[in-house]
């Protein structure tokens, strides 16, 4: 019986990859009917231009693509390590999984804490190729189903009471979140369901202070309103081995993480 296969999909997802590749076949098409009007040939090169820009974009998300996949790069991977080695947890009792995508970080929450029951929740909104039941089939397939329970929810507004959880985790989520255009709130959203003592790892784009504003600030704000202990680690891109040429605004920039004790 052949071996059943996990589909933890990809941070540029396919159906970007297909936009993308579609539109260049489109401009390209344009790009080679503007020659049978010889006299616009300001027309022409400008289709030209346009044509093999995007089709140079549709390469260059396309390689991105294999180096963040599970298989390829093991980029996604690489990053969970670095969010798992900073959740400073015991592994007893509950863990909440913050945006949980395809439950790629909630499955190595499973396996890592055994005697953990974990709560994973997520939008599952269009464009990322992430479903509940790909969540559960992938939980099933690495044997930790038992374990884990998936949920739709947002997190601006998690339906959870205060002090739900020993432990919380969350990856490159919050800046996400269309219901809640203060990402401050997010986090604080994140931390009131963590029980007082209980543990937390968030990783996000906190450097950037569109976001954000000023970290240290926010940092000082929370530990001012009771959180015991909280670190917060700036331009985590330059700790984890990303390619350079994915060092850019549009992909891997601007990466922080807080973690510490409520």
């Amino acid at each position: 019986m052949e071996q059943q296969k996990t589909n933890y999909g990809n941070w540029i997802s396919l159906t970007l990859l297909r936009i993308l590749y579609g539109t260049s076949a489109v401009l390209l098409l344009l790009f080679a009917l503007s020659f049978v009007w010889p006299r616009l040939v300001a027309v022409t090169i400008f289709m030209g231009i346009v044509a093999a820009a995007m089709l140079a974009m549709s390469v260059y998300m396309h390689v991105c693509h294999h180096e963040f996949s599970f298989e390829g790069g093991r980029l996604m991977s690489k990053f969970h390590d670095f969010l798992m080695e900073h959740l400073d947890w015991d592994g007893h009792g509950t863990l909440l999984d913050i945006g949980c995508g395809s439950a790629a970080l909630s499955v190595r929450c499973a396996k890592e804490y055994p005697e953990a029951q974990m709560m994973a929740i997520d939008y599952w909104g269009f464009g990322w190729d992430y479903a509940k039941a790909q969540c559960e089939r992938n939980a099933a397939i690495e044997g930790v189903d038992g374990r884990i329970r998936f949920e739709k929810g947002d997190a601006s507004k998690l339906d959870f009471v205060d002090e739900t959880f020993d432990a919380a985790v969350s990856n490159f989520v919050f800046h996400e979140v269309r219901t809640q255009p203060d990402k401050r709130q997010v986090v604080r959203e994140a931390l009131r369901v963590v029980k007082k003592g209980g543990c937390f790892a968030f990783q996000d784009l906190f450097p950037k202070k569109q976001l954000y504003g000023n970290m240290e600030e926010f940092v000082a704000q929370l530990r001012a309103e009771g959180i015991t202990e909280i670190h917060y680690i700036a331009n985590v891109e330059q700790m984890v081995l990303i390619p350079t040429y994915m060092r850019a605004p549009w992909m891997m920039a601007e990466i922080g993480i807080i973690y510490g004790r409520k």
